[in-house]
């Protein structure tokens, strides 16, 4: 019977998919089809024949809302990555990142881009090779102007400010222009690699580094120690460089101690590259005139053993030279396998050194070119002088060193026994005179006898010595010398408060009064001095030098240094 019934209702589907809120119920029989609607204000919609017949569309399954809500998430997701991506690109339109734009070519050696319009320029080529080697594809291959000048040993800055020039024109990058190209270091995953003059370590060490590195991990190179005098325990070095370093709280993952002109520690530090880069690009960074470009020719000599990659890369190196702001824009190098970059980047310019007030022409004096011998001076070998001759009896007080006409030392007090030594340029020749005829002599010498400054335009345009620090320097064991005084982009002195003589005499007991030793340095004015403990160097450094006794937990958070 049912079946039979059902048989007479060909129109009616078996069971209803959907129930539409306007309609209260069907109700169907052989004779009529009766659609009874709910009445309520207002107009209705129309029911269609589809409506009418049951066959609208179905109630979303449990499978439809699931694929709906997977859906819903990935829209949010997109919605999500599209706000992050315009807020990123908002905040680099504030920062004015620099990016390397790989589209412009520029020149190998300096990094400047290639130009044919201003001879004066950096990156200038001329007209007729410009077009061949484009023509060619060539174009990377194409040196500057100006590098093939740095090249032979011209001086030639291009960075206002520094040499000597106030800068302006086409001719000059400003210092803040070459930061401003390192500004987005801070914003990407990067293997920084910081060097360090070990000849002037707190002159170059870049305190404000992490303001352009954020907080990307640093490998610190400690350049140039084959300057350093013969018999240097490189262990007593290695500890005090650890020592300076971790007052500065930086994520430094090792420090290695190296030497650009011998290969020394280089493998270590291409070792440590290859271990940490991770993928990650690898940006040699530090102060104008530190070594990078030849560092990187070093590094790139010593890779090159195993790395065909790097082999090849050997062929156009960066420019070196004694002018500070040779490199003037990041220089892409292809040194691995992996496909990362290593960049030669701009050098910081420091406005505290030496090289920011000496003109171009006096840069080669202020860079020593052979192992550093120290000269030191006490009361007993002052030229032409003796105990009885000096103004304040048997010390050094009432005396003046002039070192070159850039650095002053007044000595206000010191022990009969005190000795100064002097590291930096053999070309800065040291004079000592009595302080009551200092500033006559030094008005008198200047740009003759006590150069740097040399010349008449150099010596017209001198502003002198302008900044005046008075020195109060303590010291509790007489035995070992007190401190260095360190001149930024130049050198340091070492105070020994009680010379050390051959004979094995302990030294005299010291009054209470007569711990303390006071000086005045005077620089010229941009030209910051700092005072640091002393750097162990020589055979006798081995000898006073002490290493401090560290907690397990500082064994574990110092940086290992290698060499």
């Amino acid at each position: 019977m049912a079946l039979r019934a059902l048989s007479t209702f060909p129109s009616l589907p078996r069971r209803f998919t959907r129930r539409d809120p306007a309609l209260t119920s069907i109700h169907r029989n052989p004779a009529t089809s009766i659609v009874c609607k709910s009445i309520s204000s207002g107009s209705e919609p129309t029911v269609s024949l589809s409506e009418r017949d049951g066959f609208a569309a179905a109630a979303p399954t449990p499978g439809e809302r699931f694929l709906e809500s997977q859906r819903a998430h990935q829209a949010q997701k997109v919605l999500k990555r599209e706000t992050k991506k315009n807020k990123k690109k908002e905040e680099e339109s504030v920062r004015k990142v620099v990016v390397v734009d790989t589209s412009v070519s520029c020149c190998y050696g300096c990094g400047a881009p290639l130009q044919t319009s201003d001879v004066d320029s950096p990156g200038f080529v001329d007209l007729v090779t410009y077009d061949l080697k484009k023509k060619h594809h060539q174009l990377r291959t194409v040196i500057c102007g100006r590098c093939q000048l740095l090249s032979h040993g011209h001086m030639i800055t291009a960075v206002g400010g520094n040499g000597g020039y106030a800068g302006g024109g086409k001719q000059f990058v400003s210092a803040d222009e070459l930061r401003e190209k390192l500004s987005h270091l801070r914003y990407e995953k990067a293997l920084i690699v910081k060097l360090v003059d070990v000849v002037d370590f707190n002159g170059s060490f870049l305190a404000r580094v992490r303001d352009l590195v954020g907080a990307n991990p640093i490998i610190l190179v400690i350049t140039k120690v084959d300057l350093l005098p013969k018999g240097t325990d490189m262990n007593c070095i290695g500890d005090w460089v650890v020592e300076m370093t971790t007052k500065k709280k930086l994520n430094v993952l090792s420090v290695h101690l190296t030497s650009s002109k011998s290969l020394d520690g280089v493998s270590g530090v291409a070792s440590e590259i290859q271990k940490e880069k991770k993928g990650r690009d690898v940006y040699i960074l530090g102060a104008a005139n530190v070594g990078k470009s030849a560092f990187i020719n070093a590094l790139l000599k010593t890779m090159a053993e195993r790395d065909p990659v790097a082999a090849a890369a050997q062929k156009y190196k960066p420019i070196q030279s004694a002018v500070p702001g040779t490199t003037l824009g990041p220089i892409q190098i292809n040194a691995f396998l992996g496909g990362e970059k290593l960049y030669d980047t701009p050098g910081v310019h420091l406005h505290h050194r030496q090289a920011a007030v000496v003109h171009s022409d006096d840069l080669p004096a202020l860079a020593p070119q052979n192992r550093l011998r120290g000269q030191s001076f006490d009361i007993s070998t002052l030229p032409n002088q003796s105990s009885s001759s000096s103004p304040e009896g048997e010390t050094l007080n009432g005396y003046t060193f002039f070192w070159g006409g850039l650095v002053r030392i007044d000595i206000l007090k010191a022990l009969p026994e005190t000795r100064f030594t002097f590291y930096g340029p053999k070309a800065l020749e040291i004079h000592v005179v009595p302080t009551k005829t200092a500033t006559e002599f030094y008005q008198k010498e200047v740009g003759v006898l006590l150069t740097p400054p040399s010349g008449k335009d150099q010596i017209q345009e001198w502003k002198g010595l302008q900044s005046h620090r008075l020195l109060r320097i303590e010291f509790n064991d007489p035995k070992r010398p007190a401190s260095d005084v360190a001149i930024s982009g130049l050198g340091w002195i070492s105070i020994e408060p009680i010379r050390r003589s051959k004979d094995s005499e302990p030294p005299r007991d010291l009054q209470e009064a007569e711990h303390e030793i006071r000086v005045c340095v005077s620089v010229p004015k941009p030209v910051e001095v700092f005072i640091r403990p002393t750097l162990p160097i020589g055979t006798s450094g081995a000898e006073w030098y002490q290493y401090r006794d560290l907690s397990d937990k500082e064994e574990e958070l110092r940086p290992k240094w290698y060499f």
